[in-house]
């Protein structure tokens, strides 16, 4: 009786960059090593294939790009097709895992493919590469020892207040810094509730182009932000609190 799992591929979880990057920008955030398995892999899976092969493009690819197959796995996805989609690794193939920006899973469709691949004895193999909710949370100077993310909050302004109150009431009962993300034109309402809900002395983080020669990074208290001029809108960005 063989053992399935050494018949397999391994599952590459292959980080991104976090917002338009060429290929020297890419260098400055993927390791060497990151980038050669990226560029020897025969198969990925990406959120869209447009995007996945124009991260391959910047990576460069040891084999001509129109023989790499791309498959796509987003929110679109049926659970259904995940099985299809891990089909080439449990034939034996090397496959890569690749967002649309930074890292592969981490709040992103991807968790899906990665959840399988255990089911079925694969190799799943995280590489290195920038990721947003570390990176705002290393430069926030807010509780890096117990903190929570959240994805997004409530689109609707009185839910989204609501939200962030229970999120505040949970930071100051067990001091653990809360992490959430905004769809980018919406991120000067964020601060706008955030300002108006959470109590003057709560410290609030926002963290925007991360990695970017436009990276800002400032953390304030909810009654010192209205002073602060940062530019929010359409920037990517990570926004953290921490209650007293």
């Amino acid at each position: 009786m063989h053992d399935e799992t050494t018949m397999n591929g391994t599952l590459y979880l292959v980080p991104n960059a976090l917002g338009e990057a060429d290929a020297a920008a890419l260098d400055a955030v993927l390791p060497a090593s990151v980038r050669a398995i990226a560029a020897q892999l025969g198969y990925y899976v990406g959120e869209n294939a447009k995007s996945t092969r124009a991260f391959l493009k910047k990576v460069g690819t040891t084999r001509p790009l129109q023989e790499i197959e791309i498959r796509e796995l987003n929110v679109k996805t049926p659970a259904a097709a995940i099985d299809a989609l891990l089909a080439p690794i449990l034939a034996g193939i090397d496959g890569g895992l690749v967002s649309e920006a930074g890292c592969p899973a981490v709040a992103d469709p991807g968790a899906l493919l990665v959840r399988r691949a255990h089911e079925r004895g694969v190799r799943v193999v995280p590489l290195v590469g920038p990721s947003s909710i570390l990176l705002a949370l290393m430069a926030s100077g807010l509780n890096g020892q117990s903190f929570a993310f959240h994805g997004y909050l409530p689109v609707d302004a009185a839910e989204r207040a609501q939200r962030l109150r229970e999120l505040e009431q949970q930071s100051r009962r067990a001091r653990q810094t809360q992490i959430f993300i905004e769809t980018p034109y919406r991120n000067r309402a964020m601060l706008d509730t955030l300002t108006a809900t959470c109590a003057p002395s709560t410290l609030i983080s926002i963290a925007v182009d991360l990695t970017l020669p436009t990276e800002q990074i400032v953390t304030r208290s909810a009654a010192d932000w209205p002073r602060q001029q940062l530019e929010l809108h359409k920037r990517p960005a990570i926004f953290l609190l921490l209650a007293s």
